[in-house]
């Protein structure tokens, strides 16, 4: 099995700072991610400035203002992110960018970074899907609330850019997710009907203990990355908190996930390990003799019997050794070996 790819993602965490962008950067390193994911956004082209307030369209408790006006007050310029992004690698993070607009785009060509995130909002923006594709670098694909056909038509698109190196990137689009919505076993169906690499983007929310399980739940379906949403400080409510882990829950994540990889091990039949041979040969039952028997005697049945011993042969040859004769005396419970006996005629 593959090592899961673990990205922590930014998203508007920062809250407009490049200081706790910088921290939570940081954050992701020490936690053990490989990446940092991060969206970059030009408003203007972005949004329209009359676009509606209301529940689902930012943190709660933020959304009584108008989204353009709350969102422009707590983003970051393309000059903030050449800062992150070079706290991000110099911490020896991979940086991931999701363009949310063209401008965007052509800014974070000059970063450059490792991979693109194609975000759900530009999932049916075909033109822009293929300068994505075109920019040449892996492509997370966001498939949360797509429909399998806008999947492929998407999937295409950026194929048809010269761009195969995609990654569906799976999560339910609320926040935060019921755990019932997480539905992990769609994840098989991804995988089976496109033929590509799924990672999975889960929005449980962070103060359930099951936001650390679920994406466990997801290592032996097969999947190739994990992004989770990472903040400095859950208990101040910043944007973005309701599914963000802190650094240190971050941590026992990416430490359980390697754990889960260990523990799924191989599924090739090899041959015994050290540890197993030596619980076998401790544990398994060995013949031994039953009772005592006499140099001469003809060995019956009654007179074996499989126990735990120290010595002894499988019981598996006991039907071999019934009717051969004691070459001496055998005392009960004396281990049964081939060279007690004369050879069988």
């Amino acid at each position: 099995m593959s090592t899961i790819y673990m990205i922590a993602e930014m998203a508007w965490s920062h809250d407009g700072k490049v200081a706790l962008a910088e921290r939570i950067a940081r954050g992701a390193a020490a936690a053990g991610a490989n990446a940092l994911s991060i969206h970059v956004t030009h408003m203007p082209d972005y949004m329209v400035r009359h676009y509606g307030a209301g529940p689902g369209r930012v943190s709660a408790g933020k959304d009584v203002k108008p989204v353009y006006d709350y969102l422009s007050g707590i983003n970051l310029s393309f000059d903030d992110w050449r800062k992150v992004a070079a706290t991000a690698r110099a911490a020896g993070l991979d940086v991931i960018v999701m363009p949310n607009d063209a401008k965007s785009l052509e800014f974070a060509a000059t970063l450059p970074p490792q991979a693109y995130v194609l975000s759900a909002a530009c999932f049916e923006e075909l033109d822009f899907i293929a300068a994505v594709g075109r920019a040449g670098l892996p492509v997370y694909l966001r498939v949360g609330g797509a429909t399998l056909g806008e999947i492929e038509t998407a999937v295409n698109t950026l194929r048809r850019a010269g761009n195969a190196r995609v990654t569906l990137l799976y999560g339910h689009q609320n926040y935060p997710t019921k755990v019932e919505d997480t539905n992990l076993s769609f994840l098989a169906t991804l995988m089976h009907t496109f033929g590509l690499p799924v990672g999975i983007a889960d929005h449980i929310d962070a103060d359930d203990d099951f936001a650390l399980i679920a994406p466990l739940l997801a290592v032996p379906l097969g999947i190739s990355c994990i992004e989770k949403h990472l903040t400095h400080d859950r208990g101040k409510k910043g944007e973005d908190f309701e599914s963000a882990l802190n650094p240190d829950e971050l941590r026992r994540l990416v430490t359980h996930v390697r754990k889960a990889e260990r523990a799924l091990g191989n599924a090739v039949a090899v041959g015994l390990d050290e540890s197993s041979a030596r619980y076998r040969a401790v544990a398994r039952k060995r013949l031994v003799a039953a009772r005592d028997i006499r140099a001469g005697a003809k060995v019956g049945m009654d007179d074996l019997i499989a126990k735990r011993a120290d010595e002894g042969v499988s019981p598996i040859l006991r039907e071999t050794l019934i009717g051969r004769t004691a070459q001496r005396d055998i005392a009960r419970d004396q281990g049964i070996t081939l060279d007690l006996f004369a050879p069988a005629r």
